[in-house]
């Protein structure tokens, strides 16, 4: 199979497509430059944005140019697509703190891909425009009665849509036109909620330029549960290993549900589809050799293959009763506090292991908490230095997922 657009059907990135035939003759014919967006609302993608890099990815392999653009300009205004409220407005600083941490996790990830990559940020061009001249340029081309029917703006139109919210769509689509005219770029991609966006942006290289420009999106990525993917008890699962460490990004993947592993590998993964096919057809205890394998291509394509392989022999030690737990995410407290003790739920939030109390009764009420594997029943238990065993205190949230607490002398 050797045309892209096939490529990404097959592994399941494909809801919707702009002139599919033409699409796929420019595939098969050039060597297109393709562009998804990503504004910086984090300093830190996260596993939802890796559907993005992924798309792109494969893209790449098949021999095409991948752009991210990161929205330093669009992430001033924020993009209102199915959100119930306004975005929050970030300060400037904080907009180019977040760009430049993503920056960096994107160039990572795309160097052992290609070396054809481009990461670019519209703050560049958009921050520079005079408005009395975008909206001669720009603005003519759009009919407000059109955007109003647009599926991005129609769960806001009761509650109220902001002007300054009105003109993302105008910014996303002057991205697409700046970005053909600079790079010759004539494919954005994107989630199912930014077709029109990309709509737009399509209509507008045409209006103008008078080339015909085309768009992709994806299905929103869910778990069989239907619930969002990349999201758990403790928070988003994020790419950055300061923030997700890489042996509880690994738990993340091997988790996952059975209904899942298939389409996971499809898109997460650059194993040959024969591959991902047997393997997604694996039932019973022979799928967990399965999700091995999805925990530890998707965890050494994010962070390497030292840190996949310390996370899955750390994985297989806690759960076959070895005694290797290299890898295992590990936090220090202060030795005085553990010599005095102090009450399971501060000691959590102390920690850093849950962000906040109400969370670590939860986790209890629910029965899903454990210290050295013995559960915890009441939120005032307290912990101290007889909890600490070879070293450490080991806490267990839910059936699989490990942290270690060591005492700073």
């Amino acid at each position: 199979m050797s045309n892209a657009l096939d490529i990404l059907r097959e592994r399941g990135f494909v809801k919707q497509t702009t002139h599919d035939e033409p699409l796929r003759n420019l595939l098969a014919n050039e060597k297109a430059t393709v562009y998804v967006g990503i504004d910086p609302t984090a300093d830190s993608l996260h596993v939802g944005h890796f559907v993005s890099l992924m798309a792109l990815a494969h893209l790449a392999r098949a021999g095409h140019r991948p752009v991210v653009l990161l929205g330093g300009g669009t992430a001033m205004i924020g993009d209102p697509s199915f959100k119930t409220e306004m975005r929050h407005i970030m300060p400037v600083k904080q907009i180019e703190t977040h760009t430049n941490g993503i920056s960096a996790q994107v160039k990572r990830l795309f160097s052992a891909i290609t070396h054809n990559a481009l990461v670019l940020n519209n703050a560049d061009w958009l921050r520079q425009q005079n408005y009395i001249d975008f909206l001669r340029e720009v603005g003519a081309h759009f009919s407000v009665n059109r955007m109003l029917t647009a599926e991005c703006y129609k769960g806001r139109l009761e509650k109220g849509l902001s002007f300054i919210e009105f003109n993302y769509m105008l910014l996303q689509a002057y991205d697409f036109l700046h970005l053909y005219r600079h790079y010759g770029c004539r494919l954005q991609m994107g989630g199912d909620d930014q077709w029109s966006n990309i709509l737009a942006g399509a209509d507008l290289i045409r209006r103008v330029e008078q080339v015909e420009a085309y768009g992709v999106t994806w299905p929103l990525v869910t778990t069989a549960s239907g619930s969002k993917m990349g999201k758990t008890e403790a928070g988003a699962v994020w790419l950055d290993p300061t923030r997700t460490m890489p042996y509880d990004f690994y738990q993340y993947w091997r988790n996952s549900h059975d209904a899942d592993v298939k389409k996971y590998l499809a898109m997460f993964t650059f194993l040959p589809m024969a591959e991902v096919n047997r393997l997604g057809a694996l039932e019973g205890r022979d799928l967990n050799a399965a999700k091995e394998v999805l925990a530890w291509e998707v965890t050494r394509l994010v962070h390497g293959e030292v840190a996949a392989e310390e996370a899955q022999q750390a994985a297989r030690a806690l759960f076959s009763g070895g005694e290797s737990t290299e890898g295992v995410p590990t936090v220090v407290v202060e030795h005085a506090l553990l010599v005095s003790g102090l009450s399971v739920v501060d000691l959590l939030v102390l920690s850093g292991i849950i962000s906040s109390k109400g969370e670590v009764k939860r986790l209890i009420q629910g029965g899903g908490l454990y210290i050295n594997e013995i559960r915890v029943d009441s939120p005032e238990q307290k912990v101290g230095m007889e909890s600490v065993r070879d070293g450490v205190i080991v806490v267990r949230r839910g059936k699989k997922q490990y942290t270690h607490i060591k005492a700073q002398v």
